[in-house]
């Protein structure tokens, strides 16, 4: 579904990208500690580190972490040790780092990210000793096929160093997160690569990183006099056309919702937290997360220091580009914000998130990545292909929110979140109850038709409240819209499903209320009626274009009804036609009663089915608007 959006040039949001001064002091800010800069004792073919060209050989100073503390005084600070590979600094070194920042107050957290070769008991005793509750990333990009770009600068792969390291772990009693990049070597096989980590005891976490290198075309240059094995295979695994090692947004999109769907399926969330899966659901909940790619605290609330003095944003940021300033030229948190507001590529990245003002995938994607997006934009022109990837993700994770045991409609290309506010009823569960049962009590519905024929609007045209209506119920029809009326029979009647909402569509002449679109609201009574009803309805939609008029589009939208009651989110489905993209709404009025005795007539006909239509006939991408 490429994006129709353009980036303009105004201020991003607050809740898509936040200054930290604009945080109180109580968000913690993200410090990498880049603690050898890029050297590392092995040579993954992959590694982003060593494109940066960081500087290797020195190590981060007690002297430069007892800085933090004076630069951002108060503020809490959570500390990621990384590198190249944290551990090459030695033991002796370990242990003074890790004592300096346990005699930090406001250093409440720290993460250790190893690629595992050289973890061994001596190094559990170590951190036991120093820094007790000290979290630990292990890189596994899944099996040991998954693993084949982790290699030794000798060429050998390292993956049964980590799976050693893995074990020693729940020997121990400890446990781990698991970063795995995502790459051609595991695509197809999200549920067996899942299981195969969750196999681990000591895994709790897996972070899903995409490989999105499809602009690195040029190996990295050998710095000595001889080329070590594993830079001759890069060199063989890097084109003109990209590295071989790269996957694209959709690729990535994929592999994610059908990680997620064996990750609810095999029971593996009562156990490990898998992101982005549910950073995802957070936000499709209404909650907040701190994953940085759905939350507004983004490059600007994430430093990173090398060992040679330089302080700078997000490592995954390009550098120099995103260097800031001389960690000693660093006296307060001031002097960094300052840095910030000043530097271009944080300044290109807060316009990137313009775009997200119109989108409405907005409160849930929260602008993703920046330095992906930037990345992406420099060199292809756009990140649309971004976007789009992040709308998917979205709109299969409320699949997979709605009916869990139904992973297959997660892939649909026609059903897509787009939260209604408000969308309350009194009490859902009372409501499905009377449905089904015609001896049920009924009291008098309120209904009230407006100037411009609009039911249940107190004579007030726009969204109103209004007395939910059965089947059974004697006032039913006088409830519904004429327009509407066709449509809802044959969902109610033919389908057997349930409506709890419908509107024929409205020109508000006369009014400041901007026209309403045709919609009808269904709301499934179990997750597998949520799972056929999303299939049916992709199916209709699938057979109806090309046949509705030009000036309109239908699309099928995700979304909760909340009960009052109970408070309660329900997972329900509506059936909209919108004006198309370039189309005028008096266009639109004018081309609405053929529209909508076309979608009732192929509804008619479409039978019950198990998948949606997305894979034979999937949308034609000038019909879906953002």
């Amino acid at each position: 579904m490429p994006s129709t959006l353009t980036t303009p040039t105004t201020t991003a949001g607050a809740d898509v990208w936040r200054p930290l001064e604009d945080t109180d002091h109580a968000a913690a800010v993200s410090v990498v500690l880049k603690l050898r800069g890029e050297t590392c004792d092995i040579d993954c073919l992959y590694c982003f580190e060593k494109r940066k060209l960081a500087p290797g050989g020195a190590q981060i100073t007690v002297q430069q972490i007892r800085r933090l503390g004076q630069i951002f005084g108060e503020r809490p600070l959570a500390i990621e040790l990384h590198g190249g590979e944290p551990l090459t600094v030695g033991k002796d070194a370990m242990a003074a780092l890790l004592d300096e920042l346990a005699a930090q107050p406001t250093v409440h957290r720290v993460h250790l990210q190893t690629n595992g070769v050289r973890l061994d008991g001596e190094w559990l005793d170590l951190f036991d000793a120093h820094y007790p509750d000290l979290h630990i990333g292990i890189s596994l990009d899944g099996d040991e096929q998954g693993n084949s770009w982790r290699i030794g600068y000798d060429g050998t792969a390292i993956y049964p160093h980590i799976v050693n390291a893995l074990n020693l772990l729940a020997e121990r009693g400890r446990t781990c997160g698991i970063v795995t990049v995502v790459t051609p070597a595991v695509l197809g096989r999200a549920a067996q690569v899942i299981d195969h980590i969750a196999a681990f005891d000591a895994v709790r976490a897996v972070h899903l990183l995409p490989a999105f290198d499809t602009t690195v075309t040029k190996p990295l240059t050998a710095s000595g006099r001889r080329t070590s094995p594993s830079r001759l295979l890069q060199a063989r695994a890097v084109a003109a056309d990209g590295a071989a090692w790269a996957i694209t947004p959709v690729q990535y999109a994929e592999f994610v919702l059908d990680a997620a769907a064996r990750w609810i399926g095999a029971g593996h969330f009562r156990r490990i937290k898998l992101d982005p899966a549910v950073a995802t659901i957070r936000r499709l909940k209404g909650l907040d997360t701190a994953h940085c790619h759905f939350a507004a605290h983004k490059c600007s609330h994430v430093i990173t220091a090398y060992p040679d003095g330089r302080f700078g944003s997000c490592d995954e940021l390009p550098w120099p580009q995103a260097h800031l300033l001389p960690l000693a030229a660093a006296h307060s948190e001031t002097d960094v914000t300052a840095a910030q507001h000043a530097n271009p590529l944080l300044t290109s990245g807060r316009e990137l998130m313009t775009k997200c003002l119109s989108c409405p995938y907005r409160a849930v994607c929260g602008g993703g990545c920046t330095a992906t997006r930037w990345r992406m934009v420099q060199e292809t022109g756009s990140d649309d292909a971004y976007c789009d990837h992040r709308g998917r993700l979205i709109d299969g994770m409320a699949h997979l929110l709605a009916a869990p045991d139904h992973p297959a409609g997660a892939h649909c290309l026609r059903a897509h979140w787009r939260p209604a506010a408000p969308n309350v009823m009194d009490d859902v569960d009372a409501f499905l109850a009377r449905w089904d049962d015609p001896a049920a009590p009924r009291s008098p519905a309120r209904i009230q038709a407006g100037d411009h024929d609009d039911i249940n609007a107190a004579g007030l045209p726009g969204e109103q409240a209004a007395d939910c209506l059965d089947p059974h119920h004697p006032q039913r029809y006088e409830g519904i819209e004429d327009r509407v009326r066709p449509l809802v029979d044959t969902i109610t009647r033919s389908w057997k499903a349930v409506t709890y909402d419908s509107c024929q569509g409205h020109a508000h002449t006369g009014t400041r209320l901007p026209p309403s679109a045709f919609r009808v609201g269904l709301l499934p009574r179990t997750r597998t009626e949520y799972a056929t009803l999303a299939a049916r309805l992709c199916h209709t939609l699938a057979a109806a274009d090309g046949y509705l008029p030009p000036a309109i589009t239908a699309h099928l939208a995700r979304t909760d009804l909340t009960s009052a009651h109970t408070g309660r989110h329900h997972p329900v489905l509506t059936l909209t036609l919108t004006p198309a993209p370039g189309s005028k709404w008096a266009d639109y009025l004018t081309s609405l009663d053929q529209a909508v005795r076309t979608l009732t007539h192929v509804a008619r006909h479409t039978p019950a089915v198990t998948g949606c239509a997305c894979t034979l006939r999937p949308p034609r991408p000038n019909r879906e608007a953002r």
